[in-house]
């Protein structure tokens, strides 16, 4: 495959942003070696914005272009942000069985190799002494009021009282990135600033640099597209673009509320139930959940064949084969809410039967998750 296919593999939905294009299509042509990583806090159950857009579609896309991939279950980041109710041997035993599987599943529905994925436990290098020389280097070559506006990667305001450990975590962060010598540091939108501080301080740092033949290397920064949750947005109607990013936060999926994310191991009915409550106003096509699913699960690849059920009396059964289309025939009322609802729901349910199917006869990781307690 040539370098202008990979880049084009590497940029395609659900990828949003690349930092940079530039020094991608460098470290293409030197022949550097393209090690990926994408890091998981350990929360809770998989939902489609973790299983299938930062996992399983970025994964087969950055696989086909020949890189190789890893996924970080991040243990020491989820106790350092309270997450399983801040108990690292909880996080830990389900990063390892709960999450580490569903991943696998997911990478499987979206087209990639779950046996050529590397899964890290992040104690199994946090562990080691020469890390935390990584993490000072970093630290000495970042302000604190840089640290401290980068603590909302984690979902905090600046402005909330936060304990000391969480100020170490975006250098943590960093530090993830030069200690395992990846190329390619993968992440939600969300993610972006800790990323950023990677490209600045790569060409800075002593320990653990990024190298090769001789010269030190800066990663690339690789962030997919964040889903919305199906509830309703905190303020409706959203007046402008910069209204709709100060919210955008506030609107992804979440584990802590149930009807605002499908489950990769939702039964058919919940998965119907959930799409009948989303939020789909009528030729709303700016902010509207179920659209956005169906332009970054349904058509991630064009041309794709998605055919939507209906009586005759409303038009009978019609079939896109490109986004583009489907979203005309919504803004202009000629496509009703329930029945792209209902339409989306099938294909969902078809999409993840594989991760059902794997979790019936595979139960015991569904039961540990039911003994836990998901703080958020």
């Amino acid at each position: 495959m040539d370098i202008e296919k990979k880049i084009e593999l590497i940029k395609r939905k659900p990828t949003e942003e690349l930092l940079t294009e530039e020094n991608l299509r460098r470290l293409l042509e030197v022949g550097a070696p393209l090690q990926h990583y994408i890091g998981f806090e350990i929360s809770g159950y998989i939902h489609l914005g973790t299983g299938l857009m930062a996992g399983g579609a970025k994964i087969a896309d950055l696989q086909k272009a020949g890189v190789k991939t890893r996924v970080f279950l991040a243990d020491w980041h989820s106790w350092i942000n309270d997450k399983l109710g801040g108990d690292l041997e909880t996080i830990q035993k389900v990063a390892l069985t709960y999450f580490k599987e569903g991943m696998k599943q997911s990478i499987k529905v979206m087209g990639g190799d779950p046996d050529k994925v590397e899964f890290v436990l992040a104690s199994e290098i946090l562990e080691k002494g020469d890390y935390w020389q990584t993490v000072i280097d970093i630290s000495k070559n970042v302000t604190l009021s840089r640290v401290m506006r980068s603590i909302t990667i984690m979902g905090r305001q600046m402005r909330e009282a936060v304990d000391f450990a969480k100020l170490i975590y975006p250098m943590m962060q960093v530090a993830d990135i030069f200690y395992q010598g990846v190329t390619i540091a993968h992440a939600g939108m969300d993610q972006r600033k800790a990323h950023v501080i990677a490209i600045e301080v790569a060409q800075k740092l002593k320990y653990h640099p990024l190298e090769w033949k001789g010269e030190k290397l800066k990663p690339v920064a690789l962030h997919h597209h964040l889903l919305l949750g199906l509830q309703e947005p905190p303020v409706w109607p959203i007046e402008s673009e910069e209204q709709f990013k100060e919210l955008k936060t506030q609107m992804k999926m979440s584990k802590s509320k149930p009807y605002s994310a499908v489950f990769i191991h939702d039964s058919p009915e919940e998965i119907r139930q959930k799409l009948r409550k989303a939020f789909c106003p009528a030729r709303e096509v700016k902010y509207n959940p179920v659209l956005d699913w169906t332009e970054y699960i349904v058509f991630r690849e064009e041309p794709t064949e998605f055919t939507i059920h209906r009586p005759a009396k409303f038009g009978g059964d019609v079939t896109y084969t490109t986004f583009e289309e489907l979203k005309k025939d919504f803004a202009e009322g000629k496509l009703h809410p329930l029945d792209l609802k209902n339409a989306v729901a099938e294909y969902l349910i078809e999409l993840l039967k594989p991760v059902r199917d794997y979790f019936e006869k595979h139960p015991e990781p569904l039961e540990l998750m039911k003994e836990i307690k998901i703080t958020r």
